[in-house]
């Protein structure tokens, strides 16, 4: 045949093998749902869902006019695809219509953990379909309208500790500390205040100075290095304390305590004053209640955060309002991140993520991927592409090589008459007419068939030496290109290993970073990360079998060729050797 032809051939082939195995590959992603979109111009979305069903944080009544926290992050959301400084997010309700007010707490692009917080005009009870979306991904938009202060006129006092130094602020800036204080990058939601034993300090009379009776709630995070001793908050009658490793409360004298707060761990302290009772939640579970009827004491307008407390405070809120317990439950596990409550999942406008069914798998995956997996990746979509190639065009080349070899040793071995005019015609493949051409080539030397004399003992070994040369040379011809299988085999899983583990690793970076520890954060960039495994496994499992089938056709062509150069050797000397 043509080797143009045969190359062709070979060529046509390999084509429709990779055209079958991306038929195949787009046959495994499912099919998606279409879900509403709020507008094309904006790329990228992250879905919120909070679940207030029995599966998630249940709760009995809604929650209206809540402000809740959401952190975005590789899991869930694409940062380079939204503006560097995030002034194209857009937060809209489940309904993809109507705009949400929110604040941006933080936003980095380069770390890839931002903060948002959002006003819900409601959380319904008993359902997961509590959702918001927050989208990005337009670079032509303009910046978004300021949402204010979400919490005002809601709250008296609300302290996020975002700032980089200086004072402490209420998100409305409307009050500050007496004094700057210590801040640690890596609090709850970004920065939280860093306290050693002296109070944050507020002086405004005319905002925190209170008449006796009303309703109140106040609500902290505290990470205590040593539970046993400290001032949570000060404001005159009011007090909130560290007793053993409870939280101890003091209403102008009247005083009980609760709850267990192990050091170091993070923990959320609510007092509601309402109803002629004193109320205290840890984690959004009720932890303690005054035994006698109590009324709200009239308040100074000076307030200490910490006097003697040594460890980390974040989220501080005053509200002149009885919240109820399924509104301090919800802000928990909000604010906690409670893998219960909290779902998230990164969107394209390109492929939005199903809404029902759980479709759209191979989606996330692929969305999720970091960029050294991508590369890990690519490198093992190339290894494939050569390791099919070499499959394709050794099966071929093998097949042909096995096919003449039988079609020449059947015309050798009916050749009883004269060994040295066996037609080869027909048989360019192979590889036993061409250890017979050598053969023929050296006894064409030495004059045998011509009325000569017949060949020494030397002169047959000359002649057997130089068949087993050519051998050699056949055999490597055979094997040629088999060691790029090897490699498939033996450094695909390893390469995808390696895109695992770097991508496990990058994915607990960056929830660490953002104290995120919601399995819906976590899961998306872990499976993968995981990916890069199965990409391993699927260049390795093809590349294994194809290289066992090859070896073992390779071996029985190389065992022919042996059987041959001595079958060969021995009819020569048979019938031309020396008598």
């Amino acid at each position: 045949m043509n080797p143009l032809l045969r190359n062709a051939n070979v060529h046509t082939t390999l084509r429709r093998f990779i055209s079958l195995a991306v038929v195949f590959a787009a046959g495994l992603a499912p099919l998606t749902a279409s879900a509403a979109w709020w507008d094309k111009a904006w790329t990228e979305r992250a879905t919120i869902t909070l679940n207030t069903s029995a599966g998630g944080v249940p709760t009995q009544e809604a929650v209206t006019n809540t402000v809740v926290p959401v952190r975005l992050h590789p899991g869930n959301f694409d940062f380079a695809a939204a503006k560097e400084d995030g002034s194209d997010l857009r937060v809209l309700a489940a309904d993809d219509k109507t705009p949400l007010r929110f604040t941006v707490e933080r936003f980095d692009s380069v770390g890839e953990l931002a903060v948002l917080w959002v006003r819900l005009p409601s959380v319904l009870p008993a359902t997961d379909k509590n959702q918001i979306h927050v989208y990005a991904g337009n670079p032509k938009a303009p910046p978004a309208e300021p949402g204010g202060d979400l919490f005002a006129p809601d709250a008296l006092l609300t302290l996020h500790f975002g700032e980089k130094e200086g004072p402490a602020l209420d998100s409305g800036g409307a009050l500050k500390s007496d004094a700057a204080i210590l801040r640690e990058a890596n609090g709850l939601l970004g920065t939280s205040a860093k306290l050693a034993g002296a109070p944050i300090v507020f002086n405004a009379p005319d905002r925190l100075k209170l008449p006796a009776g009303g309703a109140l709630t106040l609500s902290l995070w505290i990470k205590p290095d040593n539970p046993a001793k400290g001032v949570l908050l000060d404001w005159g009658p009011l007090k909130l304390l560290l007793n053993n490793g409870q939280v101890g409360v003091d209403v102008a004298g009247a005083r009980f305590s609760g709850g267990n707060l192990p050091p170091n761990t993070w923990a959320q302290v609510v007092l509601v004053l309402g109803a002629g009772k004193a109320t205290l939640y840890i984690n959004g579970s009720m932890a303690a209640q005054s035994s006698a009827e109590l009324q709200r004491p009239p308040l100074p307008g000076t307030l200490s955060i910490g006097a003697a407390y040594a460890g980390l405070v974040d989220e501080l809120q005053i509200v002149p309002a009885a919240r109820s317990a399924d509104a301090i439950r919800l802000a928990a596990a909000a604010q906690g991140a409670d893998p219960k409550l909290v779902a998230s999942v990164k969107e394209s406008a390109d492929a939005p993520a199903a809404e029902s069914g759980g479709g759209g798998y191979l989606g996330i995956l692929l969305k999720n991927l970091t960029t050294d997996a991508w590369v890990v990746i690519a490198i093992l979509m190339v290894m494939f592409v050569v390791a099919a190639w070499v499959m394709v065009t050794k099966a071929v080349f093998i097949g042909r090589t096995d096919r003449d070899n039988r079609g020449f040793l059947q015309r050798f071995r009916d050749a009883k008459a004269d060994l040295l005019t066996v037609d080869a015609k027909g048989h360019a493949n192979s590889s036993l007419q061409r250890l017979y051409q050598a053969g023929l080539n050296e006894l064409t030397k030495r004059n045998v068939g011509q009325g000569g004399p017949g060949l020494s003992g030397a002169s047959l070994d000359a002649v057997k030496a130089a068949v087993d040369a050519d051998m050699v040379r056949e055999t490597h011809r055979l094997n040629a290109q088999m060691v790029l299988l090897t490699i498939a085999i033996s450094g695909g899983p390893f390469l995808g290993l390696l895109g695992t583990v770097v991508g496990v690793m990058i994915t607990f970076a960056a929830i660490a970073a953002a104290g995120d520890v919601n399995v819906n954060a976590i899961a998306p960039g872990i499976a993968a990360a995981l990916l890069a495994t199965v990409a391993g496994l699927a260049v390795a499992i093809p590349a294994l079998f194809g290289y066992n089938y090859l070896a073992s056709r390779i071996k029985n062509i190389s065992a022919d060729m042996q059987i041959f150069v001595d079958e060969f050797v021995s009819r020569v000397a048979e019938t031309y050797g020396q008598r």
